[in-house]
């Protein structure tokens, strides 16, 4: 599961925050996905808040948006990775599927989706997707 610093450990501001948390794949792994990178941030605001208030929660809403991808798209399970840069977070979400994810029509008042992608987009400062034979691995750099 995930590597997290102890919450009495004192962290410099020279250290690299980074954590890794693995999940089956299940709907509830999308909750837990984003407890895991609300932890993430907890750690990492004790020595380097963010910059404005909402950055906070525009992590937790990407992370939420990857997993909630990842559950309903891929098979199998998929592994949250987050690390603080030098100006903000990088957020890597892997699953199993080697199909990229594609804008779909976003059509209000229809229950069927559209906006997580476009959505992350807006958000984030940069967006890539890389595809292997064992899936594919979506890269999220956000400001802190």
């Amino acid at each position: 599961m995930a590597t997290e610093p102890r919450w009495d450990d004192k962290l410099t501001s020279e250290e690299t925050y980074t954590q890794t948390t693995e999940f089956a794949g299940e709907p509830s792994d999308v909750t837990g996905s984003r407890l895991a990178a609300e932890a993430f941030l907890v750690v990492l605001t004790r020595a380097s808040p963010p910059a404005e208030p909402e950055r906070w929660d525009d992590i937790l809403l990407v992370v939420t948006e990857l997993a909630a991808n990842a559950v309903q798209y891929a098979p199998g399970p998929f592994t949250l990775y987050m690390r603080r840069t030098f100006d903000g977070v990088h957020v890597t979400m892997h699953d199993t599927s080697t199909t990229p994810p594609a804008p779909r029509p976003f059509r209000p008042g229809r229950n069927d989706g559209g906006v997580g992608w476009h959505l992350i987009h807006t958000l984030c400062d940069q967006v890539s997707v890389v595809t292997t034979e064992k899936g594919k691995d979506i890269h999220v750099f956000m400001p802190w």
